[in-house]
């Protein structure tokens, strides 16, 4: 028997498994490709190992990879089959419990009982990296914040895990609304661990919540070496810097990062890679920009995965595609089958994943097919009652804007010119610096005959596109 180096026993771990243990921590924290090596190197030196079986399962759920889910179930059964569980102590009972509810869709029992460890041990990096990345998952803004805040004091500053920990809590503090200090907790983050790519994520995060796209970008640019290797978070933070591209409006440059660092037509994508694909096309695709070759590709990429109903959050970037491809037939048989998913709902408690189906999932994915067919009363009518509950699928606020946008773009085509004022207004009011909400108005206001407030808007929304715009934001809250 073994400890970790904060203390916490590691039974059936030898001393070569309880290194790759904790290397494979390390890599897990920093979103390094080997930590997959490192987590079978664990289980081929301990292969009773009760946190290393842990670690596996929690890997295999958090990448939202249906095939992946399948393979570390299978061998997760096989452990638990000729488990004596009193041996164990109480942390590690509790670690398989949630690895079990990860592994059943029961994210939110997951989370919770990684919460519990937490309290307990609060120096535990897997329950604390899997709870934060489950609150993700789940939407669970609150959580994501304070499960890592509620750990910090128990942790030394000086401690190499520190500054992974100030990243994902700096992710947590954005999510919640506390930009200025969400910016400098991630900032604190990087001046001790420069290559936190998590930590980067959410001073990115931070930057294109406030309008500051020209500043994210240089952020990055400064950054490269550090987020633009071999990471599992590389592809998404180069979606961060389309988004602020595509702010800019350099859609060359958008399409450039998006052919040479989104979506490999050559090689099997994973979920998020598809993910980002899907929500930047997208926007393209409300901005009436034509990619069709790139829907196809990409359209085909989804096909060939053949998911289940494993992730709605994935379902709905899905639908994207189909919708953006022309292939509505598709996306409406994605719909039916999630449908019969759902009437075959046994009783009893409810996993994540259906809850998240039903209640925002399903709708969301029969917006964008009444938007694809140009229905957009119908995609109004849809969004219109789960605009407050889109966190509920999971994702950040800078990944659900795509669908926040759709709602906007369906008021504007059906008429329903009181409800796009209204969302608009909201929005800016929201996010002053955003050249997205000033066209937008602009076109609303051209509706309604109204060219010079229309010429003002738009004036507003180029200047904001120039990086114009956030200094005079900032001297107006001076004054």
């Amino acid at each position: 028997m073994t400890a970790d180096r904060h203390g916490h026993v590691l039974t059936d771990t030898g001393p070569e498994a309880r290194d790759h243990y904790e290397r494979a921590l390390d890599d897990l924290l920093f979103f390094r490709p080997a930590v997959e090596e490192r987590v079978r190197a664990v289980l081929a030196a301990a292969p009773r190992s009760p946190m290393g079986h842990a670690l596996a399962v929690h890997l295999g759920v958090l990448a939202t990879e249906e095939r992946a889910v399948e393979a570390a179930r299978a061998t997760f059964t096989a452990f638990r089959a000729g488990l004596a569980s009193d041996r164990l102590t109480a942390r590690e009972r509790r670690h398989l419990a949630a690895a079990e509810a990860g592994l059943d869709g029961d994210f939110r029992t997951a989370a919770r009982i990684l919460g519990e460890i937490g309290i307990a041990h609060p120096r535990d990096e897997l329950a604390l990296f899997a709870g934060h990345h489950f609150d993700f998952l789940t939407g669970d803004a609150p959580r994501l914040r304070d499960r890592i805040g509620g750990a910090l004091d128990a942790w030394d500053e000086d401690d190499p895990h520190y500054g992974p920990l100030l990243g994902m809590y700096a992710f947590g503090l954005e999510e919640n609304g506390h930009y200025e200090h969400a910016e400098q907790t991630g900032l604190a983050a990087l001046e001790r661990q420069p290559h936190d790519v998590w930590g980067i994520h959410g001073v990115v995060h931070t930057y294109e919540m406030r309008g500051r796209f020209t500043d994210g970008i240089r952020f990055l640019d400064a950054r490269t070496d550090a987020w633009a290797g071999d990471t599992l978070l590389t592809g998404h933070n180069w979606w961060h810097y389309a988004l602020f591209s595509l702010e800019r409006g350099d859609t060359g440059r958008v399409l450039d990062i998006y052919d040479s660092a989104l979506h490999d037509v050559a090689a099997d994508g994973g979920a998020l890679e598809l993910v980002n694909a899907a929500a930047l096309l997208w926007r393209l695709h409300l901005a009436g920009d034509d990619q069709s070759t790139r829907w196809a590709a990409l359209a085909d990429a989804w096909e060939q995965r053949g998911d289940g109903p494993h992730y709605a959050f994935n379902d709905a970037h899905a639908v994207m595609a189909y919708v953006g491809a022309g292939r509505l037939d598709r996306a409406e048989l994605l719909v039916r089958d999630r449908e019969r998913w759902l009437a075959g709902t046994p009783a009893g408690p409810v996993p994540a994943n259906r809850a998240m189906t039903a209640d925002v999932g399903l709708p969301v994915c029969r917006a964008l097919i009444a938007y694809g067919r140009k229905d957009y009363a119908g995609a109004t009518d849809l969004l219109l009652p789960v605009r407050y509950r889109l966190h509920e699928f999971g994702g950040s606020h800078a990944q659900r804007d795509a669908v926040q946008r759709t709602l906007v773009e369906a008021a504007l085509a059906a008429g329903r010119h009181d409800l796009a004022r209204t969302l608009l207004s909201e929005r800016s009011r929201l996010r002053p610096v955003c050249p997205y909400n000033w066209s937008a108005k602009a076109r609303l206001e051209e509706r309604l005959g109204a060219p010079e407030r229309a010429a003002a808007a738009r004036q507003r929304a180029a200047a904001q596109a120039a990086g114009a715009g956030l200094e005079d934001h900032r001297n107006e809250n001076r004054r």
